[in-house]
């Protein structure tokens, strides 16, 4: 089972889809979306990008596990430019839809995505919300413009020779270790500026820390795992296309309500009377309304009897359309009847089983059942005990 199904989904594939699938479905959508032929070129890009991950096993297995929070996380939300990837299925590279277009371009790098996780409620996913995330991330400085310096200051670095890196070799007996580490002269940029050239706002280093409020808009219905992009709101550098933000919901557990998809799950108790004669209780809901049950009269709700109300569940993410809430009833029982009562009962219920019987020659012993000590009793029996006892109820309210 996949996490997410978003870009299955802008292929119009199924999670089960094979290679060649893919590939059929990705040349006949990218053919009508390219915006040489009029498409358009966001839902192009996404349409690319979604083929890009699948058709790679590693990042395909990544994203059925993690789904998108997983591949930016592990640094896969980047990636080869849209008109690359088309012009290796079509022939041609990004200059004209049917053009000869030579070599494949490699594009800017880009720096890498910031991503963020947003813990919320179930309320906060059944209602929607709107709140602010600070962030701090690396602007190009406005003073040298990314230079760092003077014009002509910057120079390659001749520790690493402009890589950003060192690479160390350690002999271990018979074997010889190659150790690569980050370049101490020039901080890991392959450029250094002598101190008297460098800028004095970012002090060489191009780029300087900015303070910034994002507003982040939690869509009803969105599910745990599901994410919001802010494209080119990370970490800007010269000469690299900027990343994204990525905003990873979080759903936190509920103290009532479990979720299933777009179901609500929820535990009530019940007094004996209302099981057996009918009556009223409340559920308090995930907004500002509680919802009154009714129990028909002459209706029996047996002990874990499951029941459910359409239409109150969890709003779906796109079109907001509800789903159930399915409610199991937990009928109470009293400690005890006063015997002067148990005529009554026996006037309103079917008359008692009688007990099996038994050849003569069986011998009949009567004997008494005990309240039992939770400690003593068998661990099969304990652990279940412990767990009825420990399971979260909703404890009915009396109309």
């Amino acid at each position: 089972m996949v996490r997410e199904t978003k870009f299955y989904d802008l292929l119009d594939v199924s999670p089960t889809a094979s290679e060649s699938d893919l590939k059929k479905a990705y040349r006949k959508k990218a053919l009508r979306l390219h915006p040489d032929k009029g498409g358009d070129p966001e839902l192009f890009k996404e349409v690319t990008h979604a083929y890009e991950v699948l058709s790679d096993p590693e990042k395909r297995s990544l994203y059925d596990a993690r789904g998108e929070a997983g591949l930016s996380e592990a640094g896969g939300m980047g990636g080869m430019d849209p008109q690359d990837i088309f012009g290796q299925l079509f022939g041609g590279g990004g200059g004209g839809f049917f053009g000869g277009g030579g070599p494949s371009r490699g594009g800017p790098r880009k720096t890498k995505d910031l991503v963020h996780r947003v813990h919320v409620t179930l309320e906060d996913l059944y209602k929607g919300k709107t709140t602010k995330l600070a962030l701090t991330r690396n602007v190009i400085c406005s003073k040298c413009k990314g230079k760092g310096g003077k014009e002509g200051a910057t120079k390659t670095c001749s520790g690493c020779s402009g890589r950003g890196v060192r690479v160390t070799l350690r002999q271990m007996g018979p074997m010889i270790q190659q150790i690569q580490s980050g370049c101490d002269e020039c901080g890991g940029t392959g450029e250094t500026i002598a101190a008297k050239d460098r800028c004095t706002g970012c002090k060489g280093k191009k780029v300087l820390p900015e303070k910034k409020f994002i507003e982040v808009h939690i869509d009803k219905g969105m599910k745990g795992g599901q994410t919001i992009q802010f494209r080119g709101e990370s970490d800007q550098s010269p000469g690299a296309e900027t990343g994204d933000v990525v905003i990873v919901v979080e759903e936190k557990p509920h103290d009532r309500f479990k979720r299933q998809e777009n179901d609500l799950l929820i535990d009530v108790e019940i007094d004996l009377l209302k099981a057996l004669a009918g009556g009223e209780f409340t559920i308090k809901h995930l907004d500002d309304r509680a919802l009154l049950v009714k129990i028909e009269p002459g209706e029996v709700i047996k002990h874990g009897e499951m029941k459910v109300i359409h239409g109150q569940g969890m709003p779906s993410h796109r079109h907001h359309e509800p789903g159930d809430m399915y409610v199991k009833m937990n009928v109470v029982f009293p400690d005890s009847i006063a015997p002067e009562n148990i005529r009554y009962l026996e006037k309103a219920l079917p008359a008692r089983t009688p007990p099996q019987t038994f050849p003569n020659n069986i011998l009949i012993e009567e004997v008494s059942l005990q309240q039992t000590d939770t400690r003593s009793m068998p661990r099969e029996y304990q652990d279940d005990a412990m767990e009825e006892d420990s399971e979260p109820r909703v404890q009915c309210a009396n109309q």
